[in-house]
């Protein structure tokens, strides 16, 4: 039974991946497969791969995957019981040296030389997962794109995250690192059906909403304030 719902999981998947589907999907195996990958034309030499290796880029140029049917194939792989466990997050691809490289912008990175600030200059990706609660290491993308020019990181996730939940049978739990410990996100995010989970920065400072005025003085703008150490 497991090996006929992977085949017709693969079937459905192949469907959608659009034009240059056939080396889009060899190109997939091949990825999968691949231990170690330094150039795209590492991907060629894999047995799945039988094409030969300018099949490569042609395939990541003509095809046209239907992301929108490809999550919802994704979602109906996730168990019915129980609550999903989605995880979001920004990450970067540092391309410090590719000049013609389109759309780069700067982005965050944590390996930056000492000294230095930590940015690099590259493209930055948003990715939406289903984790697994119970055993294993593997994550399910559910929504990954990149983040363009004239995106920034909270948008983008706002979007994809309301993409998610208008297809998922159950009320989702979310957890997102500090980046999106802010205000927009939360605003933001407040219609979407999904309770959120949220690091918060240690050295960030949250005001409670003030008491009521007491006829003396000049009434408070902020509450209690709390700090997080």
């Amino acid at each position: 039974m497991k090996n006929a719902r992977l085949e017709e999981f693969r079937q459905v998947a192949y469907k959608y991946l659009g034009r240059a589907k056939d080396a889009t999907f060899e190109l997939t195996d091949a990825i999968l497969l691949t231990r170690n990958v330094y150039s795209l034309a590492d991907l060629s030499l894999s047995p799945v791969f039988r094409r030969k290796w300018p099949s490569v880029y042609e395939a990541l140029q003509d095809s046209r995957p239907q992301r929108q049917k490809l999550m919802q194939l994704y979602i109906k792989q996730i168990p019915v019981e129980g609550r999903p466990l989605l995880a979001g997050d920004h990450t970067n691809w540092s391309r410090p040296d590719a000049v013609t490289l389109q759309e780069r912008t700067y982005e965050h990175s944590g390996t930056s030389i000492a000294g230095n600030k930590p940015i690099t200059v590259g493209q930055g990706y948003s990715t939406i997962a289903w984790i697994p609660e119970d055993s294993g290491s593997w994550a399910l993308p559910l929504r990954h794109e990149r983040i363009t020019s004239w995106e920034n990181p909270i948008e983008k996730a706002v979007w994809q995250l309301k993409q998610v939940c208008e297809h998922l049978p159950t009320r989702p739990i979310s957890v997102w690192d500090s980046e999106y410990g802010c205000a927009p996100f939360i605003l933001k995010t407040a219609n979407i059906p999904c309770d959120i989970l949220v690091r918060l920065r240690s050295n960030l400072c949250l005001w409670g909403e003030p008491g009521a005025y007491t006829g003396i003085g000049c009434p408070r703008k902020h509450g209690n304030q709390f700090i997080f150490v």
